[in-house]
């Protein structure tokens, strides 16, 4: 017999009034954007200076409009298409879920562009700031996913297995921790070290490190994670979510060594 820990019984709704009802995954997204924003303030303080606290301000309104409008139709466009072509009115009905990390990132990155441009800014500086402030985003994200009880992992017998509400009564990984570990927590220590180091004075190199190291993360946790049900794997045992981060991992190791292409090539003389 393979024991599990129970599933601890959290409410995804924190308070309901009338039809208004306050979740977790609604305050995670919430906490994610404020931290992250004055973490942003902080980190635009320090030397090079290429950006300015201000500058954040103004950017939040679009960070917002990215992560909302391109995590929606990232969904929409990479999980569901056939269903939400049959279903069109459906794409707005943000409040029964559905959200893709990989669309909410392609939404802040035509963010970061259009800011960048309108406030003549350096891409790569604005760029560099933002990445690291997004593990905490992730971090809060998959805390709430958790609870939630849902994006649960494969069957499993380790130690640490439970038994969520919504898959079946087989332990399973919490791959949500997992993810809430990598992708958040390592990653964001990561990133906090570099900075410690100088890596601010790198264009690019704290970007390309957030793309590659949420990647990296990404493409292990799916390993334990189970495929979500209308997808499956998409071919021998290749998920979605491995396909999708693919672009990330060569693009981030792309821009880490074009950042580094000064250290990593002897002058001539």
């Amino acid at each position: 017999m393979i024991l599990a820990i129970a599933f601890p019984d959290i409410d995804p709704v924190i308070f309901q009034i009338g039809p208004l009802a306050i979740r977790w995954y609604s305050l995670a997204y919430i906490a994610g954007l404020l931290i992250g924003w004055h973490y942003c303030r902080w980190l635009a303080t320090r030397p090079p200076g290429a950006t300015t606290p201000d500058s954040f301000d103004d950017f939040f309104l679009w960070a917002i409009l990215g992560v909302i409008l391109g995590g929606r139709l990232g969904y929409v466009l990479f999980y569901k298409p056939g269903y939400y072509l049959e279903n069109p009115m459906e794409v707005l009905f943000l409040w029964q879920g559905g959200m893709s990390f990989h669309g909410g990132l392609t939404g802040v990155i035509v963010a970061l562009v259009g800011f960048a441009r309108r406030r003549k800014i350096d891409l790569l500086a604005l760029s560099d700031i933002v990445a690291c402030a997004a593990p905490i985003g992730l971090f809060f994200g998959r805390l709430a996913n958790f609870i939630n009880g849902e994006l649960f992992g494969r069957p499993g017998d380790v130690p640490w297995a439970m038994v969520f509400p919504r898959g079946g009564p087989e332990p399973r990984h919490p791959s949500q921790l997992y993810e809430a570990g990598l992708e958040g927590l390592l990653l964001f220590v990561l990133l906090c070290l570099l900075v410690r180091l100088g890596a601010l004075q790198r264009r690019g190199l704290l970007a390309g490190v957030f793309l590659a190291g949420y990647a990296l993360s990404r493409m292990t946790v799916e390993l334990f994670r189970q495929p979500d049900a209308h997808l499956d794997f998409l071919f021998g045992k290749v998920t979605m979510g491995q396909l999708l981060s693919l672009p990330m991992l060569l693009g981030g190791l792309g821009l880490v060594l074009w950042s580094l292409r000064g250290w990593l090539t002897p002058s001539r003389r």
